[in-house]
């Protein structure tokens, strides 16, 4: 899965899709895919990625207490 790098602009290869799924854990696994070599692997923040449309990631990966923050 690719994410786009907000501050960058640049696509990020995700490399730990459970960290990426999981709300608890505020960074993910993943490398730069950019250049014709293959980037070395490095941690990005959550709220620092976005999918490639723009879109941002849905709050239930991002916030633990998605739930309780929820309007009834």
């Amino acid at each position: 899965m690719y994410l786009r790098h907000k501050p960058s602009g640049d696509l990020v290869e995700v490399l730990s899709l459970g960290d990426l799924f999981a709300p608890h854990h505020e960074t993910i696994a993943g490398r730069f895919h950019a250049g014709e070599e293959i980037q070395d692997p490095d941690t990005f923040a959550k709220h620092e990625l976005e999918f490639p449309s723009g879109e941002p990631l849905p709050v239930c990966w991002l916030d633990p207490d998605y739930r309780s923050r929820q309007p009834a």
